[in-house]
């Protein structure tokens, strides 16, 4: 796969499976009009050709794009809109590629099966953390990615038998609901706070998650269930780590047994403790900032996976945050 040639205002690629790069294009060349509409090109595919049309830097992004994902359908992936928003991200942020490529082939595996990668380039740089230090904050807002990619990375450590153990907990906290007295034994009782986690697992591993629930190789628990407990051999996540008081978030912590490495996730803009301050997490990237084998990944809007909406929602909370004037009809001043 190379490039051809540039006329003018148009940047042609040769690519070397004319089938390939035909699906690639999907149906009714649907990935290539995605791309067009996110880049402001225009793509054209004639064989085994792709012309690239538009200003300079967006015919060079879309050529990055394509060349990726063509990569990406090679090694047997299938390709869709988030995996082209991914390549999106990366292409737009050129001074962070360098981090970006080291995830540009298939590395994180959490099953014979089963393949997990960054779809941006503070995803990638989490997961170069994660394996680098033994304690990682995962900090940012919603959709992000945060504990997604840190129950994957604990899989991943699992099918290469680099630990024995998946240990997940969060705070059994309600998000500003009063849920009161819910029926059921125990496990019925904090499901619903768990939840979250048992999402990330079954779509990272698959059906086995189960089993290894069962056997004891993955254990998903409140918070409150750590105390007195040391984790050796062992990756351990917390999340929703906003909602932990400060000696909810030492006793955690302190829980890092030998060979064990830790992942603790959170958004400090969302914090259901009294007063909304997350006051556990605050303090301890405050006290551990500097500290050798701690680590800390910091996220944005711009690194919203979800639905679009989301990180323009997020967006718009944070500039609200941050003092700006809302709409007159949306001031209470002006009922």
């Amino acid at each position: 796969m190379s490039s051809k040639g540039k006329k003018r205002e148009q940047l042609t690629l040769e690519f070397a499976d004319n089938a390939l790069l035909a699906a690639l294009g999907g149906s009714q060349h649907r990935n290539f009009v995605h791309i067009e509409k996110s880049l402001n090109v225009r793509v054209d595919m004639r064989g085994n050709l792709v012309s690239i049309e538009g200003e300079p830097e967006a015919r060079e992004r879309a050529a990055t794009v394509l060349r990726s994902l063509y990569a990406r359908a090679e090694s047997g992936e299938s390709v869709g809109t988030a995996e082209i928003d991914a390549e999106i991200r990366f292409a737009s942020h050129a001074a962070e590629m360098r981090i970006a490529r080291d995830f540009g082939q298939p590395s994180i595996k959490t099953a014979a099966s089963r393949v997990i990668r960054a779809r941006s380039p503070a995803q990638a740089a989490y997961l170069d953390l994660m394996r680098t230090h033994p304690l990682v904050f995962g900090i940012g807002p919603a959709g992000t990615g945060k504990t997604y990619l840190a129950a994957a990375y604990g899989a991943h450590l699992l099918y290469e038998r680099k630990v024995e153990r998946l240990v997940l907990s969060r705070p059994a906290m309600e998000a500003g609901e009063r849920l009161g007295f819910l029926p059921g034994d125990l496990k019925e009782k904090i499901d619903p706070y768990l939840r979250p986690l048992y999402d990330a697992l079954f779509d990272t591993i698959g059906d086995k998650a189960t089993r290894m629930m069962e056997t004891g190789v993955i254990e998903v628990a409140p918070l409150a269930f750590m105390r007195g407990r040391t984790l050796a051999n062992a990756f351990v996540i917390l999340d929703e780590a906003q909602n932990c008081t400060s000696a909810q978030m030492k006793m955690f912590l302190t829980r890092l047994g030998e060979d064990s490495r830790m992942v603790v996730t959170g958004d400090v803009s969302q914090s259901d403790l009294p007063g909304g301050q997350a006051e556990g997490l605050n303090e301890a990237l405050a006290i551990l900032s500097g500290i050798e084998g701690v680590a800390a990944a910091q996220f944005s809007d711009r690194d919203v996976v979800r639905h679009p909406l989301v990180g323009r929602i997020v967006r718009a909370y944070d500039n609200r945050s941050r003092g700006e004037v809302l709409p007159a009809r949306y001031r209470k001043d002006s009922e």
